[in-house]
């Protein structure tokens, strides 16, 4: 398989090793500095797909190279969970999430060489289980929620919370590749050996 050379405007290594996993490769990992505070009455859709575009146009396009950017949102309801930077922050995510189903909100944006921009949102429903006290401390104190978009990151032990999946898994990895790989299908990445 041939494809154009990208940048992935990502500091995600989850991003990349998912990329890897469909045989791409960026030539080079940019990540694109943005304000990513929400607007005021900002639905997370909106926000996951904003930023993603904001990304992409951020960053210096070489030429003949396509941009990848891509920022995942997760919400409950209309609430929009922060990035967990502290313990605090992933028990705040968990007491919102546990017995219920929320939804994570993927914004991919592709920067085409000539400029123009193509992008969607991809949302996947998750379910937690009604999570106890030692559940929640025993993942809070395993760090594996922190820099992560509500808090858990589902490749590790969160999984084991997880009653139901309804959509993309790669897309609350990080990245859905189904839907990477028709949007770059689409814009002519690939090279003639692609089927």
């Amino acid at each position: 398989m041939t494809y154009t050379p990208f940048i992935l405007a990502s500091a995600s290594p989850r991003r990349l090793e998912l990329l890897k996993q469909i045989g791409l490769v960026p030539s080079a990992i940019t990540p694109a500095d943005i304000d990513e505070t929400p607007h005021k009455g900002e639905l997370p859709r909106a926000l996951a797909l904003r930023l993603a575009q904001q990304k992409a146009i951020a960053i210096l396009q070489k030429e003949g190279h396509f941009i990848i950017a891509a920022d995942t949102v997760v919400a409950v309801g209309r609430r929009i969970l922060p990035k967990a930077e502290t313990k605090d922050d992933i028990l705040y995510c968990l007491d919102l999430m546990s017995g219920r189903t929320h939804t994570v909100y993927t914004g991919i944006a592709i920067k085409a060489p000539d400029g123009s921009l193509k992008s969607r949102v991809v949302a996947t429903k998750v379910k937690f289980k009604n999570m106890n006290k030692d559940e929640k401390s025993a993942y809070i104190d395993s760090d594996e929620g922190i820099g992560k978009a509500g808090g858990y990151g589902i490749q590790g032990l969160a999984e084991s919370y997880i009653t139901q999946i309804n959509g993309s898994y790669s897309n609350i990895v990080g990245l859905s590749l189904y839907d990477i790989r028709s949007m770059l299908l689409s814009v002519r990445f690939f090279g003639s050996k692609e089927s």
